[in-house]
């Protein structure tokens, strides 16, 4: 029976299983890099707010303590977002008449919501507590990042498993004393090792990373 192919096809078939082998990785690679980009995880994008709230101003300048505005925090699960009266507790007195709290000032006229728009929302498969997290010496700026320099709140973690798991499984490297959760000019010192360690001993801080941490 004569020759179907000629001996250069074995050539072609090597270098198009080689070829294959490159596109699929290739694939992988770029489909891995879009999952992850700042791009799809809106991270360091600030979503446009019915007020342009200046973190900067109310908690770097002033010095307004995170439980003012977010009083469920220590609390409960969800850290809450101020109602309009709590806002108006100051400009009823401050600014009364700026124009851009125009919208505060309808919604306390209406006794209607404002609709702030959240910078972090977990998918519904995902629990999180913040009281606990509170509890055990993690600190604001651990995971919403510096907002006390943020003239519009930002996003700065992407909230991956990944991301949470880095955490869950060495919190000696980001737990710091109860007393200085809500400073947001906490800087970890040189020893946060050997601090952290200490801080987890005593505040009985496990390593959870089994999937019903998160997933109930």
């Amino acid at each position: 029976m004569p020759q179907l192919f000629p001996p250069v096809a074995n050539v072609l078939a090597r270098w198009s299983l080689a070829a294959l082998l490159v596109f699929l990785g290739a694939g992988a690679w770029a489909w891995t890099a879009f999952t992850r980009s700042d791009y799809l995880t809106r991270v360091n994008h600030a979503p446009a707010q019915p007020v342009p709230f200046s973190h900067q101003h109310h908690v770097g300048r002033i010095g307004i303590d995170c439980r003012y505005c977010h009083a469920s925090v220590a609390d409960s699960a969800f850290a809450g977002l101020p109602p309009t009266h709590t806002c108006m507790s100051c400009h009823s007195q401050l600014w009364r008449d700026a124009p851009m709290l125009d919208p505060v000032r309808r919604s306390l006229a209406a006794g209607v919501p404002l609709r702030w728009i959240r910078v972090y929302d977990l998918p519904d498969f995902v629990y999180f507590d913040h009281s606990v997290h509170v509890r055990q010496g993690i600190g604001c700026t651990t995971c919403h990042g510096p907002v006390g320099e943020m003239p519009l709140t930002r996003k700065v973690a992407d909230l991956s498993m990944r991301w949470c798991l880095n955490c869950h499984a060495k919190p000696e490297r980001y737990v710091r004393p109860r007393e200085e959760v809500f400073n947001p000019d906490y800087t970890p010192p040189a020893d946060q090792q050997a601090l952290g360690a200490r801080l987890v001993r005593e505040y009985g801080i496990q390593r959870r990373i089994d999937c019903s941490t998160c997933h109930r």
